[in-house]
């Protein structure tokens, strides 16, 4: 429970940078084209707005998603992936033959 609480927080630190990287590198692009522009401080508060409403988003999230499957759930569909995979397997054999035949036929 502490390890997925810690990674939580871990994907929630690097997006959290990421957004706010993202953010300074705006800030360092309209901030001189408002004064260029005379548009006034909106633009750069909008980009400092749109970043703390991000990095609310990531933080609070939510809540009533579930993180992780119970390992009853897991476990049926890690048996229905492998009944896929044994499908597809035999079917995959089943059409090179298939192709072979015509591929044998057509050159007759």
């Amino acid at each position: 429970m502490a390890e997925q609480l810690e990674n939580e927080k871990d994907i929630r630190l690097k997006v959290t940078t990421r957004i706010w990287g993202c953010a300074v590198g705006m800030l360092g692009i309209c901030i001189p084209l408002t004064a260029v522009t005379n548009s006034g401080p909106i633009i750069p508060l909008g980009v400092v707005a749109g970043a703390a409403a991000g990095t609310a988003v990531v933080w609070v999230g939510d809540k009533k998603s579930p993180r992780s499957l119970p390992p009853i759930q897991l476990q049926q569909i890690e048996q229905r992936l492998a009944n896929l995979e044994t499908i597809i397997g035999s079917d995959d054999l089943d059409v090179r033959l298939k192709i072979k035949q015509l591929e044998s036929g057509a050159s007759n």
